[in-house]
């Protein structure tokens, strides 16, 4: 066999399995970043239906590989950490921030807490909830779901970091006041968050 075809089938490859993780992990509906309203969806070009076989079975080439991480083997306890945002590490010099408690909930499913800084001034951030697994891959990480506010709100936890998200950009306003939000990266801390 060619080197040039064996290329052909890698990057065909590459490509049915990007675009089925992106359908199994919801990217189609969450946006890449916070804040934009300029970045578009990700759109699917293949159904799971016709992409799964094929990457299971590994027939695409031996340079093909799907990492397969069956969701009943997870664990929850991964993402099971206290995270923050950016300013946390400067509270100490009266900087606001939001910090967010992850414990698992069995092996599918976190318990969630969002809290503000409460100690100088009133909380601008409560909410506690439960999300579930939706998936997970190496490219985007642990993926949850939450139903929040008649919308879905996304977590995503990759490389010690938590993104927080929702299809419907205000309805995570709701749980902050001052037109905060609780959508925004947070980063997972090393000791336990100071409340």
């Amino acid at each position: 066999m060619n080197t040039s075809y064996r290329q052909f089938r890698s990057i065909v490859g590459l490509i049915m399995m990007t675009s089925t993780l992106a359908t199994l992990t919801g990217c189609n509906s969450v946006s890449p970043t916070m804040h934009s309203d300029s970045h578009s969806t990700v759109k699917s070009v293949a159904s799971t239906s016709s992409a799964l076989p094929a990457i299971e079975s590994n027939i695409l080439g031996d340079n093909v590989s799907a990492d397969k991480f069956p969701i009943d083997k997870v664990s929850t306890d991964k993402v099971s950490a206290d995270y923050a945002t950016a300013d946390y590490a400067k509270r100490a010099q009266g900087y606001d921030w939001v910090g967010v408690i992850v414990r698992a909930d069995g092996d599918q499913q976190i318990d969630i807490k969002v809290r503000s800084r409460s100690d100088i001034k009133k909380p601008t951030c409560h909410f506690d909830g439960k999300a579930t697994l939706m998936g997970q891959d190496t490219a985007h990480g642990m993926i949850f779901q939450s139903k929040v506010n008649d919308s879905t709100a996304f977590f995503q936890f990759k490389d010690d970091t938590l993104i927080i998200d929702s299809t419907d950009k205000y309805a995570l306003n709701y749980f902050c006041s001052g037109g905060g939000s609780l959508a925004g990266e947070y980063k997972k801390l090393t000791v336990g968050i100071e409340i």
